[in-house]
């Protein structure tokens, strides 16, 4: 029996990571002669951060049909529960431990299990990188990605970027970069260079009536969607820009906002949310660059600025797993106008849907997006090109099978695949 243990946010927990983490272990699970556990966080975060971060709206168990065993148990406030986290991996006795990296805050915690678990010689420590350079700049983040990921036999990346990335965060170190059929080599640490999945949680509904719902929601014939947490990276400012010039040009168009504005998920007139808000400004204000701090981002505001509130719907709220679906079934592009980008799990839903990309070329985009064949591409910070590929997007529409052919390979079953493959070697 060959034991694998997936550290990071359980299926409780909003966000990508979380639906990530739950994926990679499902897929671990089908694979014949495993036994299966997540190991959660409790809490993720310092605890002075304003944000909820637990999933309370969907209702569907994930892990229906498993045999994977959750175990929630480490705190990032509480020390004790680091050293509970490590005891009960080892006694898990684990042949492959795999820990899923998306921000450097958690260096401290993740540093201090990863370090004690990889002096055991039966468990390797895998990294799953989801980036190395922080989006949102801190003076302490390379720092704490150091301490955070070092203790590794190897690692996963979704770009060539990353990999540079952690060439640069450890120059002293050797690496090789295996992608597809490159063998491993001994005496250096790996690099397993693989894709960010397809998503198999999320898939359209045959029986969805999408003309029904589009009338209800008042969306005309060429949708445009923007879906997921509102973060400044993401640029909703600019896709919102974009889409004012081409709704100036024709009335057939709309644009759907759906998500969660990611620093207003508390009661802001709680005493205890104002107290959070006050530290973490103070936090900000020392560890944060002040063009990154985007507590008081609104691009919603803009919709209004622009005088495109009949052609625009917004959803700002967090979207229950079970009503993902729909969102992207009556949507004909998917827009990815970001800043600055690591691999996305907002693309991995798109390609589920078969759902066209609209993108910057910046991070990895450039890399799984290939213009004018599965989506198109905007020169970054470009108002007038990003409006350009919408338009293009309509007078030269996307067929839906080249996307399902950039896709077809994407499973989670081979990318757990590879990964044994990698430890086995």
């Amino acid at each position: 029996m060959f034991r694998i243990v997936c550290f990071g946010p359980g299926p409780q927990f909003k966000g990508g990571i979380a639906n990530y983490n739950t994926s990679l272990a499902k897929a671990f699970d089908r694979l014949p002669d495993t036994e299966v556990h997540i190991v959660s966080w409790i809490q993720q975060y310092p605890a002075i951060i304003p944000r909820d971060f637990i999933d309370r709206k969907s209702r569907k168990d994930q892990l229906q049909g498993t045999d994977i065993k959750v175990h929630y148990v480490t705190n990032y406030n509480n020390i004790l529960s680091w050293q509970k986290t490590v005891k009960l991996i080892r006694s898990i006795e684990p042949n492959l431990v795999i820990f899923q990296w998306a921000i450097a805050i958690q260096g401290l915690p993740m540093g201090y299990i990863a370090k004690r678990l990889s002096k055991h010689p039966n468990i390797k420590v895998v990294f799953d990188l989801h980036f190395v350079i922080q989006k949102e700049g801190s003076r302490l983040d390379n720092s704490f990605t150091r301490m955070g990921i070092k203790h590794a036999d190897a690692y996963v990346v979704h770009a060539n970027q990353t990999a540079t990335e952690l060439h640069q965060l450890f120059p002293d170190r050797l690496f090789h970069v295996i992608e597809k059929d490159v063998a491993t080599r001994e005496n250096v640490i790996n690099i397993l260079k693989l894709y960010h999945p397809v998503y198999d949680m999320f898939s359209p509904d045959p029986a969805f009536d999408v003309e029904a719902v589009k009338k209800e929601m008042g969306l005309k014939k060429h949708v445009f969607l923007f879906f997921g947490f509102i973060r400044k990276y993401k640029g909703l400012h600019n896709a919102i820009a974009a889409f004012a010039k081409v709704a100036k040009t024709r009335n057939d168009v709309s644009l759907l906002i759906v998500g969660e504005s990611f620093w207003n998920t508390l009661d802001q007139t709680k005493f205890v949310t104002r107290i959070k808000n006050n530290l973490f400004g103070v936090a900000k204000s020392i560890f944060l660059r002040r063009q990154d701090d985007e507590r008081n981002y609104n691009p919603l505001a803009l919709i209004e600025t622009h005088q495109i509130q009949d052609a625009v719907y917004v959803m700002n709220d967090f979207v229950p797993n079970e009503e993902v679906h729909k969102y992207f079934q009556v949507s004909d592009n998917l827009l990815l106008f970001y800043l600055h980008a690591t691999p996305s799990g907002v693309e991995s839903i798109g390609y589920n849907f078969s759902l066209p990309m609209l993108a910057t070329a910046v991070g990895h985009f450039p890399e799984t997006i290939k213009d004018g064949y599965n989506g198109y591409l905007a020169k970054p910070g470009d108002i007038e090109d990003m409006a350009s590929a919408m338009q293009k997007a309509i007078d030269r529409p996307i067929p839906r099978q080249h996307i399902q052919l950039t896709s077809r390979d994407m499973s989670w079953s081979n990318y757990s695949e590879a990964i044994m493959k990698l430890i086995m070697r």
